[in-house]
């Protein structure tokens, strides 16, 4: 199960994700940040990333747009969300050096 929280005021959006951003969490998640992008695009985002639990390969790919898109800022309080801000993080050229 995944929990999306959007936290927003004139100047700033944060997502907050408490959860697993996983399967259809994570599809869910990209729909609802098409919907949102428009009106983002002027605002500071943050990623809160500090109550997720898990995150499959789509689950990545999503944040990874979301910040690819908007250049979140990105909140963990934890080495797993820590290890997941990096892997979010890291630009689509370096990991494909990595995996040839």
């Amino acid at each position: 199960m995944l929990r999306i929280y959007f936290q927003e005021n004139s100047n700033s959006i944060v997502i907050k994700l408490d959860g697993r951003v996983a399967g259809p969490w994570a599809t869910e998640l990209g729909r609802l940040w098409q919907e949102k992008a428009p009106s983002a695009a002027q605002k500071k985002l943050s990623l809160d990333l500090r109550e997720t639990t898990f995150a499959d390969a789509e689950g990545i790919k999503v944040l990874r747009a979301i910040y690819s898109q908007s250049g979140a800022a990105i909140l963990t309080g934890t080495p797993w969300t820590e290890y997941l801000a990096e892997e979010v993080a890291r630009k689509n050229s370096q990991r494909a050096d990595t995996e040839s």
